[in-house]
């Protein structure tokens, strides 16, 4: 496994480099595994692949806040991420943990792997719905996968300093809940880990022990994807 710590100066660019990496390994058979880091340099609204943009967003008070907003490749709801977040992706191949084929084996998985780094700095922590991390009962990590015939990538957000306002004034009503948020608001459902995105890095790295650290990504096929998709309408808007 290689470890790619790099935020690009765009929130287009950021979640392209995700899918870049995973449809750049489907492509190169010996590709070695990857765990990414980054943290977003602006606020971002990242709708989900199948995410109604006019309903989980609050579109006005993004639009008058310049907020992008901008849809990404895997699953899952609407997030609100930005300075004081850590991001976070994994790149697997299935012909080397074919188990993970299986949904739940694949969260349970990538999720395990992040609950015990988290624990390494004293802080006890649980999953709790499909794929969410909690602290004291409140979410500060959610997180999606995509697919593809030899590969996936899972990716999330944890919260550490972030203007946790943001997310109720950027954000509509969800239109699926975790049992466990029992009607919760945004404000009273999520909270924040009391470490820095440092030391969260850190004990990350240390739990997945990735071999090499590489400073190179599929660049070429990142900017076709900012170009073609990720900073069109057509992709961003569609739903």
């Amino acid at each position: 496994m290689q470890l790619l710590q790099y935020t690009h100066p765009t929130a287009a660019g950021n979640l392209a480099i995700d899918e870049a990496l995973l449809d750049y390994a489907e492509a190169n058979e010996d590709h070695p595994e990857l765990l990414r880091l980054w943290e977003p340099r602006q606020t971002i609204v990242v709708l989900g692949r199948s995410s109604p943009v006019d309903i989980e967003t609050n579109r006005s008070y993004c639009d008058a806040n310049e907020i992008e907003i901008i849809r990404r490749c895997s699953g899952g709801q609407t997030i609100v991420t930005g300075p004081g977040c850590l991001m976070y992706a994994v790149l697997l191949d299935y012909r080397r943990r074919p188990e993970l084929r299986m949904l739940d084996r694949a969260h349970e998985f990538v999720i395990g792997k992040m609950k015990t780094a988290i624990q390494t700095l004293g802080i006890p922590v649980e999953m709790k719905g499909t794929s969410d991390l909690t602290f004291q009962g409140q979410k500060f990590s959610g997180n999606a996968l995509r697919c593809k015939r030899n590969w996936l990538i899972y990716h999330g957000t944890l919260l550490c300093n972030f203007d946790l306002s943001l997310v109720a004034q950027c954000l509509g009503k969800p239109i699926r809940e975790p049992d466990y948020r029992e009607g919760r608001s945004h404000l009273d459902f999520l909270t924040q880990l009391p470490t820095t995105s440092q030391k969260l890095g850190e004990a990350i790295v240390s739990q997945w022990r990735p071999e090499l650290q590489t400073k190179t990504w599929p660049q070429d096929l990142t900017n076709q994807l900012i170009q073609t998709k990720y900073q069109q309408d057509h992709w961003n808007f569609k739903i």
